[in-house]
């Protein structure tokens, strides 16, 4: 990684991630979507495509660019792509926010801007696919980390399809006779939900447990058994469950694709520990710790969709459960890898030029643990009474809890940019002769 060539653009889609996670959790403070408003609401659709596209999305996007080549040793292809991906990609996300700005009848556009955004969000993601895709397609054969980022990639392509159109069939410049409501709408979310952002998110951790841990990082039959039922449970709910739906087939695939993620979460469990019980580095870091919490997120999102699943009420609850996912899960993973990635990263643009001819800082001389360890602790302590009041119905309190998620993601993305700015890093060491002041999160001039 040391050797590895920085991505120009990772720190603006960092940026741009962040950004929409602020304003998706203002709006739940504020009490606009669910569960205020039906999860079917153009409200609601707004907010989750906010978190989902906005956050999730332009976050597993920038940390790809910056480490798909590092975990197949070539260099990015077409990386003069990444930089109008995340411009089509934010015009296709903009456009899709005042669509469902004018299906909740806030704005009054002359022409529905669903359609634009049917067009601009498969657009930029293609752009991503493509670059990604070539640099995977130069590195076979593929380390398993990157097997799962290909996995990842697949599920990506069928969930923009989807997306795409089911927003041109809302704005009324086509129609293709789907039901977004209805069979469609389980594919869409297992594609974005399960393929897309969970196996990918499993792929990159399989690389950044074991680099940021000094654990052993050879691939181990385990965590090929995780890759092979994730793949499985994605092709069972996207392929086989539509077909089933469509010819009456015996509704087996669900059952079937739920056995094989409980059985890909237990190897993923065996790995996980392993990495923590292996690792070289005794003291673990803030980021590995707090990392522990979205993993248990995982594990507490899969008992209790396993528990309402049993009890007949996961179509009721089901909000509740994707909350726990995408928030205790996929935004725990990615806050506490982003606190090491951004230092280290800014370490590297910063250091990496004088490493070996002067004094420098260490990395987590960049940020101070001490310090933001409780906004971690803050951050769950919200995300589960979030979900414990979506459960019970409580609408007042599920936005205390979401201020406090608010509160504590606020706080890291202060200390993120704190990290950015080397404010936490004094005396000599902080600018020694031939470095430079990173920029926020712009790219420095060549």
């Amino acid at each position: 990684m040391m050797g590895a060539a920085l991505s120009r653009w990772t720190m603006a889609y960092f940026a741009a991630a962040l950004l929409f996670l602020v304003a998706a959790q203002g709006l739940m403070v504020a009490g606009y979507g669910f569960p205020a408003d039906p999860v079917e609401a153009p409200e609601s659709l707004l907010l989750v495509h906010m978190v989902t596209i906005g956050w999730l999305s332009l976050l597993m996007c920038g940390a790809l660019f910056q480490f798909v080549p590092v975990l197949v040793a070539r260099p990015l292809l077409g990386a003069r792509l990444v930089l109008p991906a995340l411009i089509v990609l934010l015009a296709g996300l903009v456009c899709l926010l005042c669509g469902f700005l004018q299906l909740a009848g806030v704005i009054d556009p002359p022409l529905s801007p669903l359609g634009p955004a049917g067009v601009l969000l498969p657009t930029g993601f293609a752009l991503v696919v493509g670059v990604l895709g070539a640099t995977l397609w130069a590195g076979r054969p593929l380390p398993l980390p990157a097997r799962f980022v290909t996995a990842g990639l697949a599920s990506l392509v069928v969930a923009a399809l989807l997306g795409a159109l089911f927003a041109l069939q809302l704005s009324g410049f086509a129609t293709f006779g789907i039901d977004w409501r209805g069979a469609a709408l389980p594919t869409h979310v297992s594609a974005g939900f399960g393929g897309w952002l969970t196996l990918t998110a499993v792929g990159v951790s399989y690389r950044l447990l074991p680099m940021f841990m000094l654990s052993p990082d050879k691939a181990r039959l385990s965590g090929h058994a995780v890759l092979w039922c994730g793949v499985a449970a994605m092709v069972l709910m996207v392929i086989v469950a539509p077909f089933e739906a469509a010819f009456g087939g015996p509704g087996v695939a669900a059952p079937l694709a739920g056995l094989a993620v409980v059985a890909a979460i237990v190897f993923y469990g065996a790995d996980l520990v392993f990495f923590y019980r292996n690792r070289k580095r005794r003291k673990i870091e803030l980021n590995s710790r707090s990392a522990i919490g979205a993993f248990a997120g995982l594990y507490l999102s899969a008992l209790l969709i396993a528990i309402l699943a049993l009890t007949g009420s996961l179509a009721g609850q089901a909000p509740a459960a994707l909350y726990l996912v995408a928030f205790g899960w996929l935004s725990g993973l990615g806050l506490s890898q982003l606190y090491k990635i951004v230092p280290f990263l800014t370490w590297l643009e910063c250091y990496g030029p004088v490493m070996g001819k002067t004094p420098t800082p260490r990395v987590q001389d960049l940020v101070s643990e001490r310090r933001d360890g409780v906004w971690f602790l803050l951050y769950f302590a919200g995300v589960l009474a979030g979900t414990g009041a979506l459960l019970a119905g409580q609408t007042g309190l599920f936005r205390l809890a979401a201020a406090a998620t608010l509160a504590a993601t606020l706080a890291l993305v202060v200390e993120l940019v704190l990290a950015r700015r080397l404010f936490n890093v004094q005396g000599s060491l902080r600018l020694p002769a031939g470095t430079t002041q990173p920029r926020l999160f712009l790219p420095a001039p060549r």
